[in-house]
């Protein structure tokens, strides 16, 4: 990949990509309606558990989740419930000696402004089987099987632990030298102008943010006049740039699990207390954490030109912040060791800030990552999270330079990292969240 990072980038997003985008957008739009839970084709509630399901018995279903939290306290909630490993895929080439990414305008119900740009593949396994007879999932061939490329990012990776249990999806980077079928869907993006367009709101969805937060695909320029940039530059490409080792925090990270003594488990759905179904909705008692709601869907341009399915819908914005400050000439990211009763292992790396919903209390750095100051905010736009699953689902990103506000110093479930450490992390799975995940993505926009 080293002719990937290391190319002078040649222009940024240009008039091919903006025509083929607004072309999208009014192509392939999605009409979404409430509805009934009774007026769900192939959803019901299970008369035995009180489940959401599908009649397939595959997709994805709405159970319950008891957690257990360390101060013996106990919360029932709905939770998506989705054994399938679903398959994120960005193909990647030269074309003209630049380097590209093989883009896809997709929509999803749940999405603000309908059409995102997402991976290439973007699939469950569900979806590229065929369980639901609509068309092949396109380009699959370069990420399964006896792919056509090589294989540059391969890892499981988790998602939202607050309202997924053990969800799983593979997130790949594949480069190719093959010619590959064209599709008015798709484009071909700059990778310099793709990193730009993080920089917009709800434009690269979440399975593209995941994928590229632990991307080797950008680097920030060693020579930059800007000394923000030179110190992100060592941040991406020294790796004995970090204050810990390797080791120390691996260590570190596994002695917060085990200090960990929340748990959770799955439980019927109609035992959970707290939250009550309507005709249209299955909703928290206290109005602060999310709803589950039916929706009906029309598409042009998807496997199936309509479709009936449930979705959760947080109430209010999340936030995910990055602290950021210089330390020996290279920028470190405050993160922390947060656990989620979703997640496969407890706890993963996150955010400094990292909230879903209204109802969960204030953190130590809050104040710091709430700041207005220009000189401070490096990066701030608000995000759509997965659009399948959630409705209007938004986190509010930002990375601010706090200087030395914080000092090295910080309370034990906070480390100072590079971003080289977190991202190389990130492509073992199962040490990074999504929320931080997405937000090393958007880093890849700050210069």
């Amino acid at each position: 990949m080293q002719e990937f990072c290391d190319r002078p980038p040649r222009t940024s997003v240009n008039d091919s990509f903006s025509r083929w985008w607004e072309e999208r957008r009014r192509t392939a739009p999605l009409t979404v309606t409430p509805a009934p839970f009774a007026d769900l084709a192939q959803w019901h509630f299970a008369p035995d558990c009180g489940d959401l399901v599908h009649t397939s018995g595959r997709f994805f279903s709405v159970t319950g989740m008891r957690r257990y939290d360390a101060d013996g306290s106990v919360r029932d909630q709905p939770v998506i419930s989705q054994p399938e490993i679903g398959m994120l895929g960005i193909l990647v080439k030269r074309l003209g000696g630049v380097p590209h990414a093989l883009m896809q305008a997709k929509a999803e119900p749940g999405n603000v402004g309908s059409v995102q740009l997402s991976p290439t593949v973007q699939a469950t396994r569900s979806n590229y089987t065929r369980v639901h007879r609509g068309a092949a999932t396109r380009h699959l061939e370069h990420f399964a099987g006896h792919r056509r490329g090589r294989v540059l990012v391969d890892s499981l990776q988790s998602e939202q632990g607050a309202w997924f249990w053990r969800k799983r999806n593979r997130n790949m980077l594949v480069e190719t030298t093959a010619d590959v079928a064209e599709h008015p869907d798709y484009h071909w993006v700059e990778l310099d102008g793709l990193r730009r367009l993080l920089r917009s709101d709800h434009l690269v969805n979440m399975d593209a943010r995941s994928v590229l937060g632990s991307a080797p695909l950008f680097r920030p320029p060693l020579d930059s006049e800007d000394p923000f940039v030179r110190a992100l530059a060592r941040s991406y490409r020294d790796a004995s740039a970090g204050r810990h080792s390797e080791q120390e925090v691996r260590s570190w990270l596994n002695d917060a699990k085990s200090r960990c003594a929340s748990h959770a488990r799955l439980v019927p759905l109609a035992d959970i207390d707290g939250w009550t179904r309507t005709h249209g909705e299955l909703g928290d008692d206290a109005g602060k954490a999310f709803r589950i709601i039916a929706v009906h869907v029309a598409a042009t341009g998807r496997e199936v030109p309509g479709w009936s399915q449930p979705l959760l819908a947080p109430r209010g914005q999340g936030v995910a912040t990055f602290l950021v400050r210089v330390l020996d000439g290279a920028l470190h990211l405050l993160v922390q060791a947060r656990a989620e009763p979703g997640l496969h292992d407890l706890l993963e790396l996150a955010p400094t800030v990292h909230r879903h919903h209204i109802d969960e209390p204030p953190g130590p750095f809050d104040a710091l990552a709430e700041t207005q100051d220009p000189a401070r905010v490096r990066y701030d736009a608000r995000h759509s999270e997965e659009g399948g699953r959630f409705h209007r689902a938004i986190t509010h990103h930002r990375v601010i330079d706090v200087g030395a506000d914080v000092t090295t110093d910080v309370p034990e479930d906070y480390r100072w990292l590079t971003i080289s450490q977190l991202r190389e992390l990130a492509r073992q799975g199962y040490y990074v969240n999504v929320e931080a995940r997405s937000l090393l993505a958007c880093l890849h926009s700050l210069w």
